[in-house]
């Protein structure tokens, strides 16, 4: 609780029992039993609470009964219910402007004023025993709003509810719409109080008592609230005055709010009975003889409490209400908002820390920084918070770091479309005085690594998407560290990958592919990855393909030959070299894919293919000369030899074979082979050997 009214006697031991009150600007009215109407100034001294009272008219015939006034100052004019009847009288004067015939025998009634654009419209409801009476005010007459409407009992309270009237009667209350059929709603029981409460509230609203509960209910009859408010005893009367209702209660006053729903203050008054406002921060409070001003305490002053009571909901209300300059206004008010995230996160309530962070403009870090382990630790010294953070581990930790995900994943995109934005608006800090990071890279860069640690915490199949973004921003030394150390292998080789950094990438592949449990055992990956290097990295291509080409050299050779357009385009010729100088069993086979696949038609490769055909074929007949018997009989076999024989036709070269027997020899000539083909037709026999 916080003193937000300090009570002021106004009038004290007044000789006429006060039944009624009314009050605008400097000015109280106050109606009594006998029928005088009393009129005073307030004057308030500058720089204290001391008020100077002057009766300023005294009009002790003004009726034999006043029951009710309404001041309306926009027309100078004083609604008031004299006798069972309405009448209206000119404010400066008291001289009576019109009487409504047709309220005669009116109990009560209630007017509402709507200020907003054009020209105040001022309307009223009068009860007539079981009738409602509408008007509205015009040249300075009452004239009927519509026909009158029925109503179940005889009306002991009521409010203009926007485009509705909310009545309570002696059991039940019940809301009637002006929608010209006067339809009604019955709402529920007034409870056990002797009479029931309805009051108006400054948005439209209206507050509705039941014991010593009240709710908030729109036109439609639908509580706005999520709990009712409590109060100490059953209100008599109230009186909303924004952020606070006040309650005049049987032995005191009180005060409280609706959101947050707080009791802020207890006035003890002596019998009070009536209260009334002649605007913002201007309460009377009367009983029969008293009167007592209830004087705001400066708005600085109850947040300065409030915040200390870590009531920053209110303060926030409070603040939002100062007459400050705009700057200094809006800074206090971010402070204000500052200060209640961090509470709600020292309360463990992280998502609805994280939401009201969202809303702000703090820097991104300082929220970070609430977390363990997230930040560089020299950064992190650097940060300073209102009060020590709260420690979290396991199932809470992870919560809490759900929250965090979603309030860096709305900062991250927000951060990523102002990128190239020209707009030099930066962080502000949670704590004056703490330094903030004006780059916005390097905050995508922290919020990047950030939601990386996070996953790795919560939800590791989210590690992945993260690094494959384009644009992801993951700081390389510190990611790297974090998936060394979880040992998310796989994940670290798309960082360098995304980063450009293929060295280390196939670096990690070769260490990782020998060891039993890891996920990127094997070539396969290291295959994968050559293969999407391109031509701009051949070197590189040479440099780790080797040891694929050792263990697998089937799937080695697809690094050259599989039908991705980064493969295709290598250049063959330097692929060609590689091969025919460490690998050259794997020369043919990847001329016949270029040559039959890719159909390369350059002859340079077809002629090396027929080179590397006459190679095999000389090293298989050494191989069947050589596994003959030493006696065996000469005639029965063949024994070619193979050679180049000149083509006269057509001045080149090409393949011929000698077949030598004891009788003689022949030379069979091949025509101007163009393909391995030629070959395999012209020498079948010794061909169909060679793979």
């Amino acid at each position: 609780m916080h003193d937000a009214y300090e009570p002021v006697p106004i009038l004290e031991k007044l000789p006429l029992q006060i039944d009624c009150l009314a009050a605008w600007e400097d000015w109280l009215l106050v109606g009594t039993k006998p029928g005088h109407l009393l009129l005073y100034r307030i004057k308030k001294d500058a720089g204290t609470n001391r008020f100077e009272v002057t009766l300023e008219k005294s009009n002790k015939n003004f009726s034999k009964k006043i029951q009710q006034l309404f001041v309306v100052s926009q027309y100078k004019i004083l609604v008031s219910l004299l006798e069972n009847n309405i009448h209206v009288h000119d404010l400066l004067t008291f001289q009576q402007i019109t009487v409504v015939p047709k309220a005669k025998g009116a109990t009560l009634f209630s007017c509402d004023l709507q200020s907003g654009s054009g020209e105040a419209k001022l309307r009223m409801c009068v009860a007539v025993k079981k009738k409602l009476q509408l008007f509205f005010w015009k040249d300075r007459e009452f004239h009927e709003l519509q026909g009158d409407l029925g109503v179940p009992d005889i009306p002991k309270s009521m409010a203009w509810c926007e485009n509705s009237i909310c009545v309570g009667f002696k059991r039940d209350y019940y809301l009637i719409r002006m929608d010209g059929r006067g339809s009604i709603k019955e709402l529920f029981p007034t409870g056990k109080q002797l009479e029931p409460l309805v009051a108006p509230l400054a948005d439209g609203k209206v507050a509705v008592g039941q014991d010593d509960l009240t709710v908030v209910l729109n036109e439609e009859g639908v509580c706005t609230q999520k709990c009712a408010l409590n109060w100490t005893d059953i209100p008599i009367t109230m009186e909303h005055q924004p952020p606070y209702i006040i309650a005049v209660l049987p032995r005191y006053v009180e005060i409280r709010t609706f959101e947050p729903r707080l009791l802020v203050q207890s006035v003890e008054l002596q019998r009070p009975r009536f209260i009334t406002s002649a605007g913002p921060n201007v309460v009377y409070v009367a009983s029969n003889h008293f009167v007592w001003r209830l004087v705001s305490v400066s708005i600085a002053s109850q947040i300065r409490q409030l915040l200390q009571d870590k009531q920053f909901e209110l303060a926030l209300q409070l603040a939002k209400m100062k007459d400050d300059s705009d700057g200094d206004k809006k800074q206090q008010i971010h402070h204000i908002q500052n200060l209640y995230a961090f509470n709600l996160f020292c309360q463990k309530r992280f998502d609805d820390s994280m939401q009201v962070f969202a809303k702000l403009g703090t820097d991104p870090t300082h929220v970070i920084g609430l977390y363990p382990d997230l930040l560089p630790s020299d950064y992190r010294k650097q940060l300073h918070y209102p009060n020590p953070l709260p420690s979290m581990s396991g199932a809470e930790l992870e919560k809490a770091h759900l929250a965090l995900i979603d309030y860096l994943t709305q900062k991250r995109s927000h951060l990523v479309k102002q990128l190239n934005d020209s707009d030099p608006s930066t962080p502000s800090p949670l704590m004056e005085g703490t330094p903030t990071i004006k780059s916005r890279k390097k905050l995508l860069q922290i919020i990047d690594t950030t939601l990386l640690k996070c996953y790795l915490h919560t939800n590791v199949a989210l590690v992945s998407p993260l690094l494959r973004l384009e644009n992801n921003h993951c700081h390389i030394e510190e990611s790297e560290y974090v998936l060394k150390k979880a040992h998310k292998y796989s994940e670290l080789i798309i960082l360098y990958e995304k980063k450009g950094l293929h060295q280390k990438a196939l670096q990690v592949l070769l260490d990782q592919s020998t060891k039993a449990n890891s996920p990127l055992k094997g070539h396969e990956r290291t295959v994968q990855y050559l293969q999407r290097l391109g031509m701009e990295n051949l070197g590189m291509i040479f440099e780790f393909s080797p040891w694929v080409l050792k263990i697998c050299p089937e799937d080695g050779l697809k690094i050259f030959t599989e039908d991705l357009t980064e493969v295709e385009t290598l250049p063959r010729d330097k692929v060609l070299r590689f091969l025919r100088e460490g690998f050259r069993e794997l020369a043919a086979p990847y001329l016949e894919h270029i040559i039959h696949v890719w159909e390369e038609t350059r002859p340079e490769f077809h002629n090396v293919l027929i080179q590397l055909y006459l190679e095999r074929v000389q090293g298989l007949m050494k191989q069947y000369l050589n596994s003959l018997p030493e006696d065996a009989d000469s005639e029965r076999f063949v024994r070619p030899s193979w050679g180049v024989a000149t083509d006269r036709r057509s001045g080149g070269t090409g393949a011929g074979v000698t077949f030598t027997f004891d009788k003689g020899q022949f030379k069979k000539k091949i025509p101007d082979p163009d393909s391995p083909q030629d070959v395999k037709q012209a020498c079948p026999i010794f061909i169909v050997h060679v793979s």
